[in-house]
């Protein structure tokens, strides 16, 4: 009989066993995978972006899927509590841009180690290669799992940290949405977040621009009336398929949501290269290049203003031969290239599977979760914390920071729950 048990050996599972653990409880943590950690080890490109240190509004602002709900967890565990629990198991952190945390080392492996060292201190114990079949429950309460083996354990307060289905590899196959269910939970509609789009237009389906980056570059997203749903400026990568990059899997999740709204029809994106211009300022300034240096090509006049793969495919776009020289070009030409440049336009339909999203969308309904303490609403001692709930934000530490944090307030809760029975 154990006090509480932590299924899913994560980000959230590792830190709810090391908090509940912590309140001097008996702690299981039963991982379905041959080890800890997996998806961990694998965030922020193998470096661990451990949180972010951004204030509580502007971390609540980049997760766009109910961030609002995290307001009550960070009251009790926040993101410089993250960073001061990391620093106190020995794992330095330094700042990058736009406040992500990761440790000096730049090894997710050190950050995992200490949470594995910090578990054995506490005494948790660990069942790997261990899958879950089902929660034990009665009427009143969970009571403890069952695993595929048989074995049954019981306990008095039971965690749920088994992730959503982004990153099938790490072993989130979407093994809790059944249980959650079973136990009186909705589920809302699974769907991939952060994730490469499809695209069919000519220039994708030939390559012309596979492998091209494009450098902070406003990405919008636009409905069916042709209104701005979103826009994000950062770098973004032509792909084989579609599109890839930062700006691209932020803007992702509005792409699934208009597809929603029109029954699939393909969506419009578009691309300002020069985020600071829109078409009347941009044709000034390149109209202006061109007449300071009329003998010159066009395409030397206006090299600075963007990659020369991506200038050259505009400039085609356009209609401009790129060997004519300004002396040479009609004017309505140069207002085409300022139009691409500022505007081009492209159709996408669809995205990659959720298999091969970074996030997933949708999840435990928070409407049925106690913020305060991670609980179900439904059943007694029984706790959800990490992306089985229905919370996801943009990559660049959030994620991680809404798994720490609902993980840390779920085995704190369910430690307190099991010294009250």
């Amino acid at each position: 009989m154990y006090d509480v048990i932590i299924i899913g050996g994560g980000p959230s599972g590792l830190m709810a066993s090391i908090a509940a653990a912590s309140r001097n409880q008996k702690v299981l943590l039963i991982e379905k995978g041959k080890k800890l950690g997996k998806k961990l080890i694998i965030s922020g490109g193998g470096r661990c972006n451990v949180t972010n240190r951004l204030p509580l509004d502007e971390i609540v602002k980049n997760i766009p899927g109910n961030g609002r709900f995290l307001h009550s967890p960070f009251s009790v565990f926040n993101n410089e509590d993250i960073i001061s629990f990391f620093e106190g198991l020995g794992v330095a952190l330094k700042e990058e841009d736009h406040g992500r945390m990761f440790p000096v080392s730049n090894r997710a492996q050190d950050v995992a180690d200490a949470m594995f060292r910090e578990m054995d201190r506490l005494g948790v114990t660990v069942l790997l290669d261990s899958p879950v079949k089902k929660l034990l429950m009665d009427h009143d309460k969970v009571t403890g799992v069952r695993l595929h083996s048989g074995d049954e354990y019981t306990a008095k307060a039971i965690v749920v940290a088994v992730g959503g289905k982004a990153v099938p590899q790490t072993g989130s196959t979407g093994d809790g949405y059944p249980w959650a269910e079973k136990a009186g939970h909705t589920v809302t509609d699974l769907y991939p977040t952060e994730v490469p789009l499809l695209s069919k237009e000519p220039f994708i389906v030939g390559r012309d621009l596979q492998g091209l980056a494009l450098r902070d570059v406003a990405v919008s997203v636009l409905n069916k009336k042709g209104k701005v749903l979103v826009t994000h400026q950062m770098d973004m990568l032509f792909t084989h398929f579609g599109l890839s990059g930062p700006a691209v899997l932020r803007c992702s999740q509005y792409v699934v949501k208009e597809m929603k709204k029109t029954g699939g029809a393909p969506v419009e994106m578009r691309i300002n290269s020069m985020p600071d211009e829109n078409a009347e300022s941009a044709f000034q300034l390149l109209f202006k290049m061109m007449k300071d240096e009329p003998k010159k090509s066009v395409k030397n006049v206006w090299k600075s203003l963007a990659q020369e793969r991506w200038l050259l495919f505009l400039l085609q776009r356009a209609g401009i031969d790129p060997a004519l020289t300004g002396a040479e070009l009609a004017s309505d030409k140069v207002r085409a290239l300022a139009v691409q440049l500022t505007a081009f336009t492209m159709e996408v339909t669809g995205t990659q599977p959720i298999e091969k999203a970074f996030v997933t969308g949708g999840g435990v309904s928070i409407k049925e979760i106690e913020p305060k303490t991670m609980a179900s609403r439904k059943k007694p001692g029984l706790y959800f914390c990490g992306e089985i709930l229905d919370i996801h934000g943009y990559t660049g530490g959030y994620n991680i920071t809404s798994a720490l944090v609902t993980g840390n307030v779920a085995g704190r809760s369910a430690a307190e729950f099991a010294k009250q029975i």
